[in-house]
């Protein structure tokens, strides 16, 4: 990739937002995962992009939060969580297909950078919990809820901590690089949490 401006303005006129805002994404995401977080200013997106400063922050709060909007819109057609009716299968797709996005060196990077500043950043991380944690979240809670529903997963398994005992797992091992981050990772993680979750289990006693 080059850091050469690109022109991206088509004829004279008012463009349609949308398009203005698809090109904005695109230019922020090139820049991204070829640079890092250092390269998201208002000013370098602009310039890529075609477009004026005050065209970004009428729509973003802060340069973090348009780099949080465009990881996304280029990465989530390949975190779609499937439900094929096997929800086995289903985690584990997801799964494998999260552990190849975090090991890709430059999104792995990228997510990374996003975590760190969201400890800094409070409009970024309001805009990471909005639009990316929390519907990530709920897209899994609510897949292993229907597998408790068609009996492939036992009833008194809490989906929140399960989520957090796989995807969170992932995290740890990208902020935190002391074991890999692999395909055979995922594999262990699944092993050893649906053997968990899909046998029944003796009630604890209440004290």
């Amino acid at each position: 990739m080059t850091d050469a401006p690109v022109d991206r303005r088509r004829g004279r006129g008012r463009r349609p937002a949308a398009e203005v805002r698809s090109d904005v994404l695109r230019a922020a995401a090139d820049l991204l995962f070829e640079h890092g977080m250092p390269a998201m200013t208002f000013e370098r997106i602009a310039t890529t992009a075609g477009v004026s400063k005050m065209t970004l922050y009428k729509w973003w709060a802060s340069p973090g939060a348009l780099a949080l909007e465009a990881y996304f819109s280029a990465v989530e057609a390949q975190l779609a969580f499937p439900d094929s009716g096997d929800v086995a299968r289903d985690l584990s797709d997801q799964l494998h297909a999260f552990v190849a996005l975090l090991t890709d060196r430059r999104v792995g990077r990228v997510i990374a950078e996003l975590i760190g500043r969201t400890q800094t950043d409070p409009p970024l991380a309001a805009a990471f919990a909005a639009t990316y944690s929390l519907p990530r979240r709920r897209l899994a809670v609510e897949r292993i809820g229907r597998g408790q529903q068609q009996g492939q997963i036992a009833a008194d398994v809490d989906p929140e901590v399960v989520v957090d005992q796989l995807w969170g797992a992932c995290y740890h091992r990208l902020l935190l690089p002391d074991q890999p981050l692999d395909a055979a990772f995922a594999d262990a993680l699944l092993r050893n949490v649906l053997t968990g979750i899909t046998q029944t289990r003796p009630r604890q006693p209440s004290n």
